[in-house]
Order: structure tokens, then C-alpha cells, then sequence
């Protein structure tokens, strides 16, 4: 499981992108990062500027090293570019798409869900959060688990994305429902990451 140790406003203005809404909030007040010398200039070798491209992006979808690792290693047998596979690949997982679609508020909560067992794909209860998604595949929340609150919240529209839901799903809230039309395509994917770095970190 992922190091959650750390406290994910710290985490954010460390790896200078907000992971929750909450951190929105501290990031607009503290745009730099956490610590006494937060302010201060840092000379960034190659290196640390690809390792933290790499974190970024782990963060972004809350894995650890080694299932990063393993996404990389299928992205390089894909068609394309390594990079864009890699988001593709990550985009895929099931706790990505129930954040994605305005099931869940934040990828954490999205985990939750999917590991308390409130989370179906095809009619088939399905408690991992790195289950692969694939085309057509359909995904609500159970029969059992609708009534909660928190599902009462997501079915009102109260954790849909501020923007646009992305256009490779099609979703239900009312029924707390959604389908993936389609793979998606990188630029449509709404994570902060320059994946030619992350590409780079690995090949090294």
C-alpha cells in the first residue's frame, strides 16, 4: 500500500500540484514548498527533476513504486509512445474512472470505495482499486451500498468534477453509473505530468 504518512497538503505543495480540494486552498496561499526553506532557490540536477516528475505522477493516482514500475513495463509494449501509454494505462485503473466520473471526491476516497466493496463492474463485485477498466465495461455502486450517505452526496452532483467529465465515460450520477466508451486519449486525461520525464526516469 502507499506510504499515507505524510500529510497530503504538505505532500501537494512538495510536489507542486494539489491532491484534494482542501489542498487547493493551502496551495493558492502557499504556492511553494513545505518546510523552513521552502522559499528558497534549489539546484535540481536531471536526476531529481525526473524523480519528481515520477512521484507527481504516483501521487496523482496514489500507487506505490512497484505498481508504477509494472505500468511502465506494459506501456513499453503498446503501441505509440511509451509516455502516453503510461497515463493511459494508470487512467484505466478502476479507482481512477470512479474519481473520473463524480462518484468520489478525491483518488483516496475513490480507493476506499472500491476496497469497502461498494463498487461493481459488470454486475460482479470488484474490491481492487488497480482492477483495468476496459471499453464498455459498466460501473455503479451496489445495490447494497446506494443508500449511504456518501453515495447520496455523489448522486446529487456534490463530488463531479469542476470541469468537463471526461469524454471516453459516460455517466449516470442518478444512477451512480458510468461506462467507459472508449480508451482515453493523453491529452484528454486531466493529470499534471510531463510523462516524457517519467519515461526518462525509468530508461536510465
Amino acid at each position: 500500500m502507499p506510504n499515507q504518512s505524510r500529510p497530503k497538503v504538505k505532500k501537494s505543495r512538495a510536489l507542486g500540484i494539489a491532491l484534494t480540494p482542501k489542498a487547493v486552498k493551502y496551495f493558492e496561499a502557499r504556492p511553494y514548498p513545505p518546510g523552513e526553506h521552502g522559499r528558497g532557490r534549489k539546484q535540481n540536477s536531471d536526476y531529481k527533476v525526473r524523480l519528481l516528475e515520477k512521484q507527481r505522477l504516483r501521487a496523482q493516482y496514489d500507487i506505490s513504486e512497484r505498481q508504477m514500475a509494472r505500468a511502465y513495463d506494459r506501456a513499453k509494449k503498446a503501441e505509440g509512445k511509451t509516455g502516453e501509454a503510461l497515463v493511459v494505462e494508470l487512467e484505466r485503473r478502476l479507482d481512477a474512472l470512479v474519481l473520473r466520473s463524480g462518484i468520489a471526491r478525491t483518488i483516496y476516497q475513490a480507493r476506499q470505495m472500491v476496497v469497502h466493496g461498494h463498487i461493481e463492474v459488470n454486475g460482479g463485485k470488484v474490491d481492487k482499486p488497480s482492477f483495468r477498466v476496459r471499453p464498455d465495461d459498466v460501473v455503479m455502486v451496489r445495490e447494497r451500498s446506494r443508500n449511504k450517505s456518501l453515495f447520496q452526496v455523489a448522486r446529487e452532483g456534490g463530488f463531479a468534477p469542476d470541469g468537463e467529465t471526461p469524454r471516453y465515460l459516460q455517466v449516470n450520477l442518478k444512477a451512480l453509473a458510468f461506462r467507459l466508451d472508449r480508451d482515453p486519449n493523453r491529452k484528454e486525461i486531466p493529470v499534471i505530468c510531463d510523462e516524457q520525464l517519467v519515461v526518462e526516469y525509468y530508461a536510465r
